[in-house]
């Protein structure tokens, strides 16, 4: 009789373990989610909870100006380092997310650093969210990016001449040639003296010189 009672105890057990089991299989992983801020100052939250073989991720933010969710999917724990570090999984996850303006509009699948070398199994998929991504996305793309002002081309320097290298061949201007100065006009002969010109007149041309000369003796 005790024998029955103590296998209808040990089943009752069995029971309510797997309920309670059941009961928290949609519960958050962790007590302290992670949570970020993202480009836009939006505030998000991280909520992990398990289902069966499946990982659910839901994403919610909310700001001032607006609220939105989105909900990721997928089996992590088929990378190895994920069962060693589950919330560093999520952690490396975030460090992307923070980097938007939206959070729900990053890639549709994916696969933390931890788990680069795991499979695409390990990898979270995007599967829904509180408002068409398509359309979002669009605008996102139709989004002008600022972009810096460019720079003004620099001028080539000239590269210096070496020791020993020719010059290339550089054109000289042509030199100009000097304007000739204007001759002087020629000096005129002075004006013969009067005693020269009394000598011409009253003297024999072969006397003309020695009469020129007495007579200027004269009129000094």
């Amino acid at each position: 009789m005790w024998t029955q009672d103590a296998a209808l105890m040990l089943l009752l057990a069995c029971c309510l373990w797997s309920a309670e089991a059941q009961s928290d299989g949609g519960q958050n992983i962790w007590d302290d989610p992670v949570k970020f801020k993202t480009q836009a100052k939006d505030a998000c939250t991280m909520l992990v909870t398990g289902q069966g073989e499946y990982t659910r991720l839901r994403l919610s933010c909310r700001s001032s100006k607006r609220s939105y969710w989105c909900e990721y999917v997928g089996r992590p724990h088929t990378c190895g380092p994920y069962n060693k570090n589950p919330r560093h999984y999520f952690v490396q996850m975030m460090w992307g997310l923070r980097k938007l303006h939206n959070a729900c509009l990053a890639q549709r699948q994916i696969k933390p650093h931890m788990c680069r070398k795991a499979t695409d199994e390990s990898q979270m998929v995007f599967s829904g969210a509180s408002f068409p991504r398509s359309a979002a996305e669009a605008s996102a793309r139709m989004r002008p990016a600022a972009q810096p002002g460019r720079p003004s081309p620099a001028r080539p320097r000239p590269s210096p001449t070496r020791p020993g290298s020719k010059r290339p061949n550089v054109p000289v201007p042509p030199r100009m040639q000097p304007t000739p100065r204007a001759s002087p006009p020629p000096e005129t002969a002075p004006v013969e003296s009067n005693a020269k010109r009394v000598a011409q007149r009253y003297c024999w041309r072969s006397l003309q010189g020695i009469c020129s000369y007495f007579i200027g003796l004269v009129r000094h």
